[in-house]
Parts: structure tokens; sequence; C-alpha cells
């Protein structure tokens, strides 16, 4: 089902399948986000949890038991409950179940807000460890903007623009997009900027570290934006389906990474991951400005 939250700026759309964001636009009806096609990319902007990309052989183990998984996790592929909602802000709700524990052996709950102020959308990310032992995951978020966002101009006409100079390290991918152990310098243009051309992607993604925690889409020919910070994560993903002009282009907030190469991770054991003990709840925040 989709809902609808609104204020005096903008109106976003989310489906209760994986709480995933539908539409955000302004008033005038411009609309920002990538409205999914099965010839391209159908989707639009999936929940990432309890796990980021890839597990070799979709599979890891832990307490010496294996368990499967496919990329990004369930939550994505999930019907979630609405658990609270108001003109400007809905939060929706997951709770383990028998399914969720055949491929994540937690009892836990997952919530995810969606909460509008001025121009700005905030999304924040609640997991509550309902188990008698620790946790481990990952949690992330995957929303493809438009790009073009205004008629009259081109894909190349964008840049991918950081709020600060940086110098960060490019992730290590192997063809299958698993971790190579490479984390070379990634050389942005003026130490801040990306320009974006439809062949930045024919490798897959392109996912960063120490980078600065905030980035605009935006063009010199145009007068729409999209700033992203995310103040709570580690690593910072930009893709679109690769060899493809896909009008679009996919910021990505991630606490953590795939396995490595060949290796079957152990979750007790993958650093990166969220560690959250018995009874403890984690929290993470994101925002979407509409500029």
């Amino acid at each position: 089902m989709i809902y609808t939250i609104k204020n005096k700026k903008l109106k976003t759309e989310i489906n209760s399948y994986g709480a995933e964001l539908h539409s955000i636009q302004t008033l005038d009806g411009c609309e920002y986000l990538w409205q999914g096609d099965p010839a391209v990319w159908n989707g639009q902007a999936p929940n990432l949890f309890p796990y980021i990309a890839r597990l070799t052989n979709e599979t890891y183990t832990l307490d010496g038991k294996e368990y499967h998984m496919k990329i990004h996790g369930f939550i994505k592929t999930s019907e979630l409950a609405v658990d609270s909602v108001s003109e400007e802000c809905i939060t929706f709700r997951y709770d383990s179940n028998e399914e969720s524990r055949a491929q994540y052996p937690f009892e836990f709950s997952y919530f995810i807000t969606y909460r509008l102020e001025g121009s700005e959308l905030h999304i924040t990310n609640r997991v509550e460890n309902h188990d008698s032992k620790r946790m481990f995951f990952g949690i992330g978020g995957h929303p493809g903007f438009n790009v073009p966002l205004e008629e009259g101009l081109q894909f190349e006409d964008y840049v991918l623009e950081f709020s600060s100079p940086a110098h960060p390290n490019r992730i290590g991918f192997t063809d299958d997009c698993h971790l190579n152990g490479q984390d070379p310098l990634y050389q942005l243009e003026e130490d801040r900027r990306i320009s974006l051309h439809h062949d930045l992607f024919d490798q897959d993604a392109i996912v960063l570290k120490n980078m600065d925690r905030c980035i605009t889409i935006r063009s010199d020919k145009g007068k729409r934006a999209v700033k992203i910070t995310l103040p709570d994560y580690d690593h910072l993903g930009f893709w679109h389906m690769p060899k493809m002009a896909a009008p679009y282009v996919c910021v990505e907030p991630w606490s953590s990474l795939p396995s490595r190469s060949g290796v079957v991770e152990d979750f007790a054991q993958q650093s990166d991951l969220v560690r959250l003990d018995a009874g403890k709840v984690y929290e993470n925040h994101w925002s979407i400005e509409i500029i």
C-alpha cells in the first residue's frame, strides 16, 4: 500500500512493501525520485537490512551454523506494518518471525521513520534487539534520483559534489562485486566533485570511505538539486545499472561492506557490522534535501 506524507514544501509517497520511497515531489509536481523501469532498474529506493550487498554464495555462518541470504537482505522484499502516522511523518515496523529467523536467527524489531521538515526528508532507522544474544547487521539506503532533473539538460551536465574537500578511498571490488582487499585513493575533481557520465558505472558501483558526509547532485546549467547528508554512515555508494544510459543515479549510505571474495563470512568476526547487545537499541539518521 502507498502512504503519503506532505507539508508546505514536499509531498512524499512510501510503499509499505519494503517501506520503500515511491515518490518525492515538490508542490509544483517535479518528481525527484527515480520511478522504476523494469527495462532499466525496477527498484526505487530499497532499504538494506540486515546485510549490505553480496555474501559469498549467499551464505554466512554464525555459531558454527550456515545461513543463506540474498543481496541487501530481506527488508526490501518484506511487507512492513505502519507503526504510527501523521500528516508529515510515518513509521514502519518489521518484527522478526519464522521466515526471518530461517535466514537471520535473531529476535528483533526494525523501524524506519520518514519525517518531513521544510524541504528536507529525514530518515531514521531503528533496531531493537529483543534477543538474549548480541546481534550483527548492516543497514543502509539505496535511493535513486532522476538525472537530469530539468528538461533540456543531460545526464552529463550533472556532478556529485561534496560539501567540503575530501580525499576518500575507493573500496576495491572483484568483477562479481565482492571485496578484493584494495582500497586506493579516489581522486575527486578539485578535491570535491565527480562529473557524471554513464560509463562511470560500467564496473558497477563506486563505493567510498573517508569521505565528506554531505553530497549534492547538481548542475551549473540548472536550478534544481538534491542534497544527501549521512552523518552516521562510514561508506557511500554511487550507482546506476552498468553499461546503460540510465537516467538516474543512486546515492547509497552504507554502514558496512559486502563479504570478501571467496570468503563465507562469520558474522561474529566481520568487523564492520553493527554489534548490538541483548536488550539494546540502535539508531541512525540520514536526510534528503530538495534544493
